[in-house]
C-alpha cells in the first residue's frame, strides 16, 4: 500500500536527526510539531497512509518518540507493528499508547475494533518488570520495556466523570493497586482506557 507525504518531512528523519511521530493522529495532533500519520484524510494529517508502509519507509533508529491514541485496537497484526517500531525507534525513544480497556462497554460497539487491552497486554511484546505476574513473550524480543501504565476512567457524562475521578485516584496509586483493581473491581466501575509508555532499550 502506498502513502502520501503531504508535508515532505518524512525524508528528514534519520539516525542523526530523529523525529517525532503521531500515529492515527485524526483531525488534530497532540503535538503540532510531530509528524501526523493517518489512513483517513483529515486537515491535521501530514502523511496519508497506513502505519506499516510509513514505518517501512523510515531508516533504522530515526524516531525519537511515538504517540498513538485509539489506533492499536484497529490494527490486526501487532507483531508486525511492534517489529517495525522496534527498528525505527532510537535507543531510549518512547512509545506512548492509549487504547480501550477490555472492560469499556463502548469498545464493543465499534465493528472496526480488533481487540481490547488490559494491563498485561503489552507485556507479551515488551518487558514489564513492574507487573507482579510475568507472562510469556513467545520468542518475541523487540527491545522494548514498559515503564508506565495508567488506568483511565473517563466518561462522556459529566456526573459519572466526576465520580470516576475518585476511583481513578485509588486505582492508580501504585502498580499493585492497578493490578488489584483490574482483577477484582473492574466490573464494578469499568475502566475507559489504558495508557502505556514503552521505551526502546539500547541495542
Amino acid at each position: 500500500m502506498t502513502f502520501t507525504d503531504r508535508s515532505g518531512r518524512l525524508a528528514s528523519f534519520s539516525a542523526t536527526a530523529p523525529g517525532a511521530l503521531e500515529l492515527g493522529c485524526g483531525p488534530s495532533k497532540r503535538d503540532p510539531a510531530a509528524l501526523g500519520v493517518d489512513l483517513l484524510d483529515h486537515p491535521g494529517v501530514d502523511v496519508l497512509g497506513a502505519v506499516l508502509p510509513v514505518l517501512a519507509s523510515l531508516p533504522d533508529a530515526s524516531v525519537r518518540s511515538v504517540y498513538s491514541a485509539h489506533l492499536f485496537e484497529h490494527l490486526p497484526d501487532l507483531d508486525a507493528v511492534f517489529a517495525a517500531l522496534s527498528r525505527v525507534l532510537a535507543d531510549g525513544a518512547t512509545l506512548e499508547l492509549v487504547v480501550p480497556h477490555f472492560s469499556n462497554p463502548y469498545y464493543y460497539s465499534d465493528p472496526t475494533h480488533v481487540r481490547p487491552f488490559g494491563l498485561y497486554s503489552f507485556s507479551y511484546f515488551a518487558a514489564a518488570p513492574m507487573l507482579a505476574r510475568q507472562v510469556p513473550r513467545y520468542g518475541r524480543d523487540y527491545g522494548l520495556e514498559v515503564v508506565r501504565l495508567h488506568l483511565g476512567f473517563d466518561s462522556p457524562w459529566w456526573l459519572r466523570r466526576t465520580v470516576r475521578k475518585a476511583v481513578a485516584f485509588f486505582a492508580n496509586l501504585s502498580d499493585a493497586t492497578r493490578e488489584f483493581y483490574e482483577e477484582n473491581l473492574v466490573y464494578v466501575v469499568p475502566v475507559y482506557e489504558l495508557s502505556a509508555t514503552l521505551r526502546r532499550r539500547p541495542r
